[in-house]
């Protein structure tokens, strides 16, 4: 059987739990660099959360980054930043930002951009945030946040247990991270636009996750008193179970968000979506492998210290001892397959007697 039938039929054997040190080792180089990021190059920040003010120039001919920022240079307010060029065609346009400024300065950097540029004063756009409402937004964000986290670990711990709420909490944390990372390295503007994106791919993570927990606690009912299999093992088949419905969930989320982002904001040019775009594509990747990869083995791992887990290890190796020593197949490993299984089918039939009758149900020989 061909792994595609495997994976649409949940009968892989991928051991993501026995292997999950070096997924930790993986997810956690990934934090420290993401980590060093916000240390060294820091956010993006848009004017929606520090505050200040925000000149839009048409494009057109002669008007480019390079020439918009030469003309703030000259004029009476200098630049928070290079000038970033947005969309393509007809819809480019070039955007500068200057610190907080009264709405005489904004006259004068206005007439003094259209003189240098030649282009009329109109035509400029001026969109202005006061730090005040720029500090109330990052404070919503934040508190929007740790809501939203608080609640999820609330309900696993609800719906499953709180050793699930531990190990959802910590695959969020690891997603947020990582995203918030590729962010600051790529140099994306920070926007309410990428806060709305980083709370919806966590509830992507977060549905993701329940769907293989769920899985786990169907696999671990009765467990204790059957003894077919451990923890570890049952939760392992939980996630091959449930791989072929995690990646068909990615990819058709991954797609659309990948058009906007390599078409639209790529390829097109249009840069008020890349942000949202960006975000979106990061998380539902790092929320896909978090799910797979961190989350269910961070649950097998605080699990398997409990002394209810201890004594159902004991006990399946008992039984699979006694298996070997009689030739019984047990059920065990990955996915459930049997070990101990002999080599023929059955018990082979034993040696007719001198004299007897064939049975009925084989035909009887001709001389």
């Amino acid at each position: 059987m061909g792994l595609a039938s495997k994976l649409y039929r949940g009968e892989t054997r991928f051991d993501f739990i026995g292997t999950r040190r070096r997924w930790y080792a993986a997810s956690l180089l990934l934090v420290l660099v993401c980590l060093l990021s916000f240390l060294l190059r820091g956010f993006n920040v848009g004017i929606d959360f520090k505050g200040g003010t925000q000149f839009q120039v048409p494009g057109g001919s002669g008007v480019t980054a390079t020439t918009v920022d030469n003309a703030m240079s000259k004029g009476p307010v200098h630049a928070d930043g290079a000038a970033q060029q947005v969309g393509n065609g007809g819809n480019r346009s070039v955007i500068i930002k200057t610190k907080e400024i009264s709405q005489t300065e904004q006259t004068a950097v206005k007439n003094a951009l259209a003189g240098q540029l030649k282009i009329p004063a109109s035509s400029i756009t001026v969109d202005s945030v006061s730090s005040t409402w720029g500090s109330e937004i990052t404070k919503k964000a934040v508190q929007g946040l740790i809501v939203f986290l608080i609640a999820v670990f609330i309900y696993i711990t609800i719906r499953y247990e709180w050793k699930m709420g531990i190990a959802a909490l910590v695959a969020l944390l690891h997603d947020l991270i990582i995203s918030a990372g590729i962010y600051s390295i790529v140099g994306f503007e920070l926007t309410p636009s990428t806060i709305v994106g980083l709370l919806t791919i966590l509830g992507f993570s977060l549905y993701d996750t329940v769907v293989v927990f769920d899985k786990v606690n169907e696999n671990v009912r009765d467990l204790g008193a059957t003894a077919r299999m451990t923890y570890g093992e049952a939760a392992n088949l939980a996630v091959n179970q449930t791989l072929m419905r995690s990646i068909n969930t990615s990819l058709i989320s991954l797609l659309p968000v990948a058009g906007l982002l390599f078409v639209g904001a790529g390829l097109l040019g249009v840069g008020t979506i890349k942000d949202l775009a960006l975000i979106l594509f990061i998380g539902l990747a790092v929320g896909a492998y978090s799910s797979l990869f961190l989350a269910t083995p961070i649950v097998v791992e605080l699990k398997e210290r409990e002394a209810e887990s201890k004594a159902l290890a004991k006990r399946v190796a008992a039984k699979r001892a006694a298996a070997a020593k009689s030739g019984e197949p047990v059920l065990a490993g990955a996915a459930g397959v049997e070990v101990n299984r002999p080599a023929t089918l059955g018990t082979p039939a034993p040696a007719p007697r001198p004299g007897a009758r064939p049975s009925r149900k084989q035909p009887r020989k001709r001389p």
